[in-house]
């Protein structure tokens, strides 16, 4: 049996920010990370962005291992006795700790149908076997118009590589952008190559003597060589919920990342369900900007501290040369105000609470008021 003061449920950017708050308050406590990947602590974002832009992959590892971390890579923790304070993995080998923390994350969701057909993208397993498949595939057919479809499309187009993208919505980003944003963003990507089918949905895939035809919901049949999902994740909470931890549509934790009821584990990441107190609801965020610091918070709650967590996660994507940054609830049903400088590419997008300033202030924002200083 190994031993831990902190044992690490999770290998991503959570794990490793988890990792580095403890270092902050505790810099020799012995930290045990279980992960089910074989790879180290790394950033996600680089496999849809500057990976195909010609970053090195050099460029992605976290360090995790220099703060004198154990990993323990390949491995899934398949159980937990909270009363034992132990965890146990799919080699049969159990671990002991003080405290724990699941950072578990999400896993994609799948298709009911294609089986190995379908590149469900989001590990860098996937990105080197995608780009393992760019040196021989021609046609590449993209399933969902959100973050990663939208980011994967760009990045193969970018490259050369002819890509169909096909999603149920009227428009690329439509949850997260208004109508007419959408329209051009959409408009964008056809400009730049890349067949746009909104409108539809991808009902199978089959792949016979060497192509593989993806039916469509309005009776189209494309030929593709390489189909890749990018259709949103699922937190990893069966774990919780088997140990009988609180979980609704992710584990439920209090201001300080722990989860409630239990004063020794603590939730993190994709997988947790937080309070925003500036929104005055609960969520549960899937981006960088959130792992990084709540596994911060986490990790140094864990080694002692007593911190809240204040801060409104913030989110990002590059699609070809547009980009954009956002924070706070982005729900195009809200009443927007947009102040350009260059139509649709240069300005910023109000839905009701716009910023971290405005939302905290707990005031009705009106045009008038853009750009003043909140009190």
């Amino acid at each position: 049996m190994r031993t831990y003061r902190y044992l690490i449920v999770g290998g991503g950017l959570t794990a490793d920010a988890a990792c580095k708050g403890i270092r902050e308050r505790d810099s020799d406590g012995s930290i045990g990370v279980v992960a089910d990947e074989a790879f180290p602590p790394y950033a996600r974002p680089p496999l849809t962005k500057a990976l195909w832009k010609g970053d090195d992959e050099d460029t992605i590892w976290c360090g995790t291992a220099d703060l004198g971390v154990d990993l323990r890579l390949g491995r899934t923790v398949v159980s937990l006795d909270l009363p034992a304070r132990q965890a146990t993995d799919d080699a049969g080998e159990t671990y002991a700790y003080e405290r724990l923390l699941l950072a578990s994350g999400g896993r994609p969701r799948r298709l009911p149908f294609g089986g190995g057909e379908v590149i469900y993208f989001r590990t860098l397993a996937d990105y080197r076997h995608l780009r393992a498949l760019t040196d021989g595939a021609a046609r590449f057919l993209v399933i969902g118009g959100g973050f990663i479809g939208s980011e994967i499309a760009a990045a193969l187009a970018m490259n050369g590589f002819p890509v169909t993208i096909v999603f149920p919505e009227p428009g690329l980003g439509v949850r997260i952008f208004p109508a007419e944003l959408s329209a051009f963003v959409t408009d964008y990507y056809r400009d730049k190559g890349v067949e746009v089918l909104a409108d539809t949905s991808v009902t199978g895939i089959e792949r016979t003597r060497g192509v593989t035809r993806v039916s469509t919901k309005d009776g189209r049949t494309l030929e593709t060589d390489v189909v890749i999902a990018g259709i949103g994740i699922e937190p990893r909470t069966e774990l919780a919920v088997a140990a009988g931890l609180p979980v609704e549509d992710g584990i439920i934790v209090d201001e300080r990342a722990r989860v409630h009821g239990h004063e020794h584990v603590f939730a993190a990441g994709d997988v947790a369900r937080f309070l925003a107190a500036a929104l005055d609801k609960t969520m549960r965020v899937e981006h960088e900007d959130h792992a990084k610091s709540h596994g911060r918070l986490a990790g140094i709650n864990m080694a002692g501290a007593e911190e809240s967590y204040d801060h409104l996660p913030f989110f990002y994507s590059d699609l070809f040369d547009l980009g954009y940054e956002a924070v706070g609830e982005l729900d195009p049903r809200q009443e927007t105000l947009a102040d350009w400088e260059e139509e649709h590419r240069k300005g910023v997008v109000y839905y009701l609470d716009a910023a971290r300033g405005l939302i905290a202030a707990r005031q009705p924002i009106e045009a008038s008021r853009l750009g003043e200083p909140v009190a």
